[in-house]
């Protein structure tokens, strides 16, 4: 313990700050029979040097130990104010500020989304979320890239992503949903294990380069294992077979100049009246202009287009088409 504080220079000076206090009350209470209030008086008006009498005339062992207690707290003030300016110039004490300001803002999420890695896919993953409007945590360990969503004003943690103590900086506990798109398929799985184990709800998606990591994410509790190389190669080959098809899918999900877009509603989200009524009921074509053309049941199982007489039970999700301004109103309305 003591090894960890004297490795920073303001630890140093608190502790040997602290130090010179506590040799100054047991040196007055043991060596002189003081009691402890007037042990304590004057080693305060001793290290302060403020020039107040003493308790009671010294003799030449209290005018010595005295003494050495005067230069040991002269010493030890001045280690400590020049600690204190280096610190505050070097810019540890804005830091610190900056990170615990940051902590408590995440502390008060709850339902967000934590990002493990801030690479090429951590970047596209943060670019829709935030047009989403979605609440994102970014763990990330590279100090120039912390700098960057610093710039951005994005809420960011320092450190390792396979680590419990940063997983839990960044809200895990409360989390709703986790994606890790660190560059190791091992950090990943890693990742997985350890976010599943600190909660259990929270739906995890990890990104893997290899076949063989794939059923090993899904042991370990991703609910969803991407693999980008591979739908990169899928997605062009259907660019060469149904090109039409591909381009309006697209068109459907990418944000910027779409003429369309996607949105999913959770059933559970939806007024009580809702519950156990129809989409006929829902009336979403008269309120928002959306179309519904998916349902996914408590089961996990989806239905295209589904009938206007489905109904809409607790655990299912509903999926929606429409314009960006209709959505907009979508989720304005739930």
């Amino acid at each position: 313990m003591i090894r960890i504080v004297l490795k920073s220079r303001l630890y140093k000076a608190i502790f040997f700050t602290s130090l010179t206090f506590l040799i100054g009350i047991v040196g007055y209470l043991v060596l002189f029979g003081y009691s402890f209030v007037d042990a304590f008086y004057m080693t305060v008006i001793t290290i302060t040097t403020v020039g107040f009498g003493e308790v009671h005339p010294f003799t030449s062992e209290e005018k010595v130990f005295t003494i050495f207690l005067i230069l040991s707290s002269l010493f030890t003030f001045g280690y400590a104010v020049s600690s204190f300016s280096e610190y505050l110039i070097s810019g540890d004490f804005f830091e610190q500020l900056k990170i615990k300001r940051v902590q408590k803002q995440i502390e008060q999420l709850d339902g967000h989304t934590i990002v493990c890695g801030y690479g090429r896919n951590g970047k596209q993953a943060l670019a829709k979320l935030k047009s989403y409007k979605r609440k994102v945590v970014i763990i990330e360990k590279d100090k120039e890239l912390i700098k960057e969503l610093d710039e951005q004003g994005v809420l960011n943690v320092e450190g390792d992503g396979t680590s419990d103590e940063t997983l839990l900086k960044a809200g895990i506990k409360k989390a709703k949903f986790l994606i890790t798109a660190l560059p190791s398929d091992a950090d990943n799985l890693f990742v997985v294990l350890t976010a599943n184990q600190l909660n259990k709800q929270c739906k995890i998606i990890s990104r893997a380069s290899k076949e063989t990591t794939y059923s090993k994410l899904k042991i370990a509790g991703a609910s969803n294992v991407i693999m980008p190389d591979k739908l990169g190669g899928a997605h062009m080959a259907s660019l060469v077979v149904t090109p039409d098809v591909i381009e309006f899918v697209d068109r459907l999900t990418i944000e910027g100049d779409t003429t369309a877009n996607l949105e999913d509603i959770e059933i559970n989200d939806l007024p009580k009246e809702y519950l156990n009524k129809t989409i006929l009921d829902l009336d979403l074509r008269r309120k928002t202009g959306c179309t519904v053309i998916g349902y996914k049941t408590s089961d996990n199982e989806y239905i295209i287009n589904p009938e206007a007489s489905l109904k809409l039970e607790a655990g299912g999700n509903l999926i929606v088409l429409g314009r960006p301004e209709q959505i907009n109103e979508l989720r304005a309305l739930f």
